[in-house]
């Protein structure tokens, strides 16, 4: 049986939000430069001081923590706990002015999710899950819907692009499957998957920054979310996801993505 999260680092969480949110709004729809990392991705100032934010509290309440940031780089990865920070998830959606981005805070137990949060600072959106705890919309416990079957289901993923080759294919069967499917979503997704409001996001070449809040949200909501041959995605996963709202369609979307369909 899994430990409960303690409640200090609930409400740690939640300064934490607000804290990466007080500086992702002041650069909101603002002029800001946008430069490119080693790997061609965008990244702004909003993204590096709200990862500095997010640091600070971590060294005054938690300095013997671990940490595995996107921006500002990674340190006690062999430590009890490990918090993995995403200041903007989603920096092309917060470029462009478009409030689906969030900030990604997550917390590892001896490697395993055990506390999540996803925070949409504009929109004043905040799901939080954890072990021992449902998943909280805005303070509000919520639930995955019911999908027994991918014809029933609404599939969201970023952009069909990050799909090559063989996995292009199986992501079409996919979409052929499925009743709807919508892009563009980046981390916002998940929350949705948590509220009822998609069934299934599937995605791959997922860092753990990206997917270590997003774990403890779908499955505090009563969903489920692992890697594309049903493993649980723990430090060190190959970061291909599928997170769905019914175990029904989730193992339909599995035996499709893993290539056993």
């Amino acid at each position: 049986m899994t430990t409960p999260v303690p409640e200090e680092f609930i409400a740690l969480v939640h300064r934490m939000a607000e804290s990466a949110g007080a500086v992702i709004r002041r650069y909101f729809r603002a002029d800001v430069e946008i430069d490119a990392k080693s790997n061609l991705t965008p990244v702004t100032i909003a993204d590096r001081q709200a990862e500095e934010a997010l640091r600070a509290l971590l060294a005054a309440e938690r300095p013997d923590d671990g940490i595995l940031g996107e921006e500002l780089g990674t340190h006690g990865l062999d430590r009890e706990y490990v918090w993995v920070l995403d200041p903007i998830d989603g920096t092309k959606s917060f470029m462009t002015g478009r409030p689906i981005f969030g900030t990604l805070i997550g917390l590892l137990r001896h490697g395993r999710p055990v506390l999540g949060v996803i925070d949409q600072p504009i929109l004043g959106e905040r799901w939080i899950g954890g072990a021992g705890h449902p998943t909280r919309f805005n303070g509000t416990p919520v639930r995955t819907r019911a999908c027994a079957t991918l014809a029933e289901a609404t599939v969201t993923t970023t952009s069909p692009d990050m799909f090559k080759g063989v996995e292009a294919e199986r992501f079409a069967q996919l979409k052929a499957a499925s009743r709807y499917v919508v892009y563009g979503s980046d981390c916002y997704g998940y929350a949705q998957v948590a509220n009822g409001w998609l069934d299934i996001s599937v995605e791959r070449d997922l860092a753990p920054w990206d997917w270590a809040a997003l774990v403890p949200v779908v499955e505090g909501a009563g969903g489920r979310m692992t890697d594309w041959q049903g493993r649980d995605l723990v430090l060190g996963a190959v970061g291909e996801v599928v997170a769905s709202g019914d175990a029904r369609a989730h193992a339909q979307a599995l035996a499709i993505m893993g290539g056993d369909a």
